[in-house]
């Protein structure tokens, strides 16, 4: 009996174990979200290198893309306008789909990144936190 455990201390020790793995978890998804779907340096849609020098983007392009996903952005663009390259048979309905489909992410994305809780989030951890690893 000489070692007496304090109650106390224990519970202490738990609550600050729990605040650290919260912290740790909001830190987490501060990096997914907010910096690693919008690097700078690579593709937003593939997630290809940009290399040191990125492309000169086009200012009709909403994104940061690779030359391949750029050449896809802007048919996808053109075939909803009736146009498009013919010779790009794969460029089907399920395509035009999966297009439309991650523009309605990257919008909704862009939406969680303006509210108010996210915003939030970024106050409480400060910049020190939200460097990438």
């Amino acid at each position: 009996m000489t070692k007496v455990i304090s109650l106390d201390d224990k519970l202490k020790l738990s609550a600050e174990q729990r605040a650290a793995v919260l912290r740790k978890q909001k830190i987490m998804a501060v990096r997914k979200v907010f910096q690693c779907t919008h690097c700078p340096s690579k593709c937003e849609r593939c997630s290809a290198p940009l290399g040191m020098y990125p492309r000169e983007q086009d200012p009709k392009t909403p994104y940061r893309f690779c030359l391949s996903c750029a050449e896809e952005y802007t048919d996808y663009i053109q075939r909803l306008q009736g146009k498009g390259d013919a010779e790009a048979y794969w460029h089907n309905h399920d395509w035009l789909k999966a297009w439309h489909a991650w523009i309605e992410y990257q919008g909704a994305i862009d939406s969680y990144l303006r509210s108010k809780e996210f915003r939030r989030l970024l106050e409480e951890l400060g910049p020190d936190d939200l460097t990438c690893e």
